[in-house]
C-alpha cells in the first residue's frame, strides 16, 4: 500500500525558482512515491505548484475535490492569488504576495491532498454500500 511520503511543513517546502531545482525537486518526489510540491519566484510574486501524479495513490474524489475549489476560490475572492487551478492530480496558484505566504499556502494545500488521498486508501470509493 502506498503511503504517499509525509506532509511537509511550510519551511521545508522546495524553492523551484530554477529549472534545475524544479526537476531535482520532483524526481525526488517521484523517488520516494510522494506528492510534488513546490514554490517558485514569478518577478515580484510566487507561485505554489501541487502534482500528485509524483506518486502511486489514487485519484481523489470529486467531494474533496470541492473542498480544494472552495479554498482556492477563497484565495482568489481575499485577493491572496490571483489565478488558481485545481483538479484531482494538479493544482496551481499564482501571484502570490510573499514567499511566506507562499509557503504557508502550498503547506496546507499538501497536507490537504495528503489526507484525502489517504483517506481514499483507507476507505475506498468503490467499495461503498449502495
Amino acid at each position: 500500500m502506498s503511503t504517499l511520503g509525509t506532509p511537509l511543513p511550510a519551511a521545508l517546502i522546495p524553492d523551484c525558482t530554477k529549472s534545475e531545482a524544479h526537476h531535482a525537486a520532483y524526481r525526488r518526489a517521484k523517488t520516494h512515491d510522494e506528492i510534488f510540491v513546490c514554490i517558485a519566484r514569478q518577478g515580484q510574486r510566487w507561485m505554489v505548484e501541487l502534482d500528485a501524479m509524483s506518486c502511486s495513490g489514487p485519484t481523489i474524489p470529486d467531494e474533496a475535490l470541492t473542498v480544494l475549489q472552495s479554498a482556492a476560490e477563497a484565495l482568489v475572492l481575499a485577493d491572496t492569488v490571483t489565478q488558481a487551478n485545481i483538479s484531482p492530480d494538479y493544482i496551481s496558484m499564482r501571484a502570490i504576495e510573499s514567499e511566506q505566504r507562499a509557503r504557508e499556502i502550498a503547506a496546507a494545500f499538501h497536507a490537504a491532498l495528503h489526507g484525502f488521498r489517504q483517506l481514499c486508501i483507507a476507505v475506498p470509493i468503490g467499495r461503498r454500500r449502495a
